[in-house]
């Protein structure tokens, strides 16, 4: 079986050892390929892609299952200062001071970063000294010491070794991401049981050993 999932449960997924062949990409990208005619048996993805294939007849109604909740994060190098970040102004006095950062171009974590920016009016300053990578890892950067901030979900900055993840943006430079699993129209049969498996295994311990928040959780 093949199976689409974004990069925001790559790491709880890789501890399941799952009989399937695994493509790990931003949603926007996954939903790209797929308008593209790439198929498989499941989709993991944002509820928004999950909803929007589902719509189209590309995912099979009524197999929808929520399977985490995800926040934006922040990673230093290794020894690092840990910067302030507390507060809505904490944090944009950090980026402001930042020498360098990275933020993920078609991530749901970048997308949603680069809006709050603009929002904030601080856009420009901020990104004359940004790395926008157009997918992957921002963590991977700070790891090599490259930049001195990488902003991603928690969960794939953790996906990294070799960086201090800090913990998640405050309330107001934040947002929730729901991550979804479905089933391909015509997939495999036994499709199903596979998915059951991944949401009975993703438990609420799981979730958060991977960055995570169980979908629900307030």
């Amino acid at each position: 079986m093949r199976l689409f999932s974004t990069l925001g449960v790559a790491t709880v997924l890789r501890r399941l050892d799952l009989p399937a062949e695994i493509r790990f990409d931003p949603t926007a990208r996954l939903l790209s390929a797929i308008a593209e005619g790439e198929r498989a048996d499941i989709a993991i993805l944002t509820d928004a892609g999950i909803e929007a294939l589902t719509a189209q007849g590309i995912l099979a109604a009524g197999t929808r299952r929520d399977l985490a909740h995800s926040y934006v994060g922040l990673a230093v190098p290794p020894g690092a200062p840990h910067p302030r970040f507390g507060t809505v102004a904490e944090w944009r006095e950090t980026l402001l001071a930042a020498p360098s950062l990275a933020y993920s171009r078609a991530g749901a974590s970048g997308i949603f970063f680069a809006e709050w920016l603009e929002a904030q009016g601080i856009a420009a300053e901020v990104n004359a000294k940004a790395t926008v990578i157009p997918h992957g890892f921002t963590a991977e950067l700070a790891a090599r010491g490259e930049v001195a901030l990488a902003i991603q979900q928690v969960s794939e900055l953790m996906a990294v070794e070799g960086v201090e993840v800090l913990g998640k943006l405050p309330e107001g430079a934040n947002t929730c991401a729901v991550f979804s699993g479905a089933l391909f129209a015509g997939a495999d049969p036994g499709a199903k049981a596979l998915l059951d498996a991944i949401a009975a295994a993703m438990t609420p311990e799981a979730l958060r050993a991977g960055g995570l928040e169980p979908p629900y959780s307030g």
